[in-house]
């Protein structure tokens, strides 16, 4: 398609076509997403951000994604423990459903003693730790 100067038009719809596929590529390309990208701008042309239409505080906002993020590289962490470390962490921290059991509690609903959770408790935590200092994020 051409104007009445002879130049060359893209139709709007191919446009869009090439922003939505740029689009598709940058979302491969980029591994992580900052809260503080713009994402367009409102009516007095000011930048956008993330963070801006969430309607939450910066800081909680931040707070509550990391926190998000290190409860799931810890929970990709206690896999790795065997079933019984994997019962008491679980059990004592509550990181299935909030609820925190004591070590008397869980010695009681599993048969076994005090001192032996304790004991389980302080050798998984031991693999935990060094788990995240081989991957350098003590």
């Amino acid at each position: 398609m051409t104007n009445k100067l002879g130049t060359t038009l893209i139709p709007v719809f191919e446009i869009d076509i090439e922003i939505l596929m740029h689009l598709r590529f940058m979302k491969k390309v980029r591994a992580e997403v900052s809260l503080y990208d713009p994402i367009g701008v409102d009516k007095e042309g000011n930048e956008i951000t993330l963070i801006d239409i969430l309607g939450t505080h910066p800081e909680v906002v931040a707070e509550t994604v990391e926190t998000r993020f290190e409860k799931k590289r810890l929970m990709d962490k206690v896999r790795h423990l065997t079933r019984r470390e994997k019962k008491v962490l679980e059990l004592r921290f509550g990181l299935n459903n909030g609820d925190r059991k004591t070590q008397r509690e869980i010695a009681k609903s599993l048969g076994i003693s005090r001192s032996y959770v304790s004991r389980i408790e302080k050798r998984a935590i031991s693999k935990l730790a060094r788990e995240f200092t081989m991957e350098g994020c003590q």
